[in-house]
């Protein structure tokens, strides 16, 4: 059975930088595409940036473009996400998820809050 887990989250200064990571065991890593998701209070989870398991092409929700930037580890079977220039409205529980086929799999989530 495969298993995310995220780390990395926590409180930051508007402007400020995080580094998500998350850890993945239990399947075949590489051959997953790789997203990250982020869900805020009262909204929907949206997506906030993928990475294909071949060629590492990469996608971003609009609003995170030029300021988070995902990639992955295959030898350690982990995936990050840098985020930089945050802002209040980033402020979600952010989760992991891999994806092949349709199937996939979900971390239990990382909390991050923009706050002065």
């Amino acid at each position: 059975q495969g298993q995310l887990v995220e780390s990395g989250g926590g409180l930051v200064q508007p402007g400020g930088s995080l580094r998500l990571s998350c850890a993945a065991s239990g399947f075949t890593f590489s051959t997953y595409t790789m997203n990250w998701y982020r869900q805020a209070p009262g909204k929907e989870r949206e997506l906030v940036a993928s990475i294909l398991s071949i060629g590492g092409g990469t996608n971003y929700a609009d609003s995170m473009k030029g300021r988070f930037t995902i990639s992955r580890e295959n030898t350690k079977n982990t995936v990050y996400l840098q985020m930089n220039s945050l802002k209040p409205e980033d402020t979600a529980v952010y989760y992991c998820n891999a994806k092949r086929n349709g199937l996939g799999y979900w971390g239990q989530g990382t909390q991050v809050t923009v706050s002065s």
